[in-house]
């Protein structure tokens, strides 16, 4: 009887790892394929302040416009440059407001279930139409201390009983969609840059200890964000094995 269920343990570890081979393959063999990419990019127009940990009762989060910092645009041109060492990179345009309304992050366990919802936008709402594949930047979320949730480009406060901790954030997930079925390849969160501070996110962050007050407040911040942005979108990028990696 030991022997049946170690051989059946066997078949089954097995019939895993083919399985997985083959859906890499498939992934591979896909990518393959793709001469011609566009990029689409919605995650910088709005900036999220958020408190946590010991906070006022009824504490809501707020969140700021950013549209003149431009991180799409700049976002769009690191890609862009990344990315052109291996496929034709072609122009698109799409209305970014449609894109950042949907605020589902592609690694909550719900969309493993249903159809990713950015798939129809891709059909709908980018022109071109036609390209090998099109790459999805968009926002993410992350838990923060007590449970709170934080998503894409933010500033976020956390009050305990000795100290106060700053934290900005730029959360965001790629996705790479094929341009004719549209079906998802892939996607994947932008992993942390440094997990070795106080507070810690499932994505690029960092620590602050100044208050973001005055007139340069809005130029260190700015700087500090596309900072997390420029160092983490190549490494997500190499992970997905769409460039060389980083």
């Amino acid at each position: 009887m030991r022997r049946i269920v170690i051989l059946w343990l066997g078949l089954a570890v097995a019939s895993v790892a083919l399985g997985a081979a083959a859906a890499f393959e498939t992934r591979a063999t896909r990518v393959q394929a793709i001469k011609t990419v566009g990029i689409v990019s919605a995650i910088g127009e709005e900036m999220s302040l958020t408190q946590a940990g010991l906070t006022a009762l009824g504490a809501t989060g707020q969140s700021v416009s950013i549209s003149a910092w431009g991180l799409d645009e700049m976002i769009v041109q690191q890609a862009t440059k990344l990315l052109s060492g291996r496929f034709r990179v072609q122009p698109v345009t799409y209305r970014r407001g449609a894109f950042a309304a949907i605020r589902d992050s592609a690694v909550a366990p719900v969309n493993l279930l249903r159809s990713d919802p950015f798939k129809e936008l891709v059909r709908s709402d980018v022109a071109p139409q036609g390209l090998d594949a099109y790459v999805v930047i968009t926002r993410a979320k992350s838990k923060l201390g007590n449970g709170r949730m934080v998503e894409g480009v933010g500033l976020a406060q956390y009050r305990t009983l000795l100290a106060d901790y700053g934290l900005i954030h730029a959360l965001y997930e790629v996705r790479l969609i094929e341009g004719k079925s549209f079906d998802v390849i892939e996607k994947r969160a932008a992993a942390p840059l440094d997990n070795t501070g106080t507070l810690r996110l499932a994505g690029p962050s960092g620590a602050v200890d100044e208050t973001f007050e005055g007139p340069a407040s809005s130029e260190r911040l700015r700087a500090a964000i596309t900072d997390l942005i420029t160092r983490s979108l190549p490494v997500t990028l190499g992970d997905m094995h769409l460039i060389d990696s980083q």
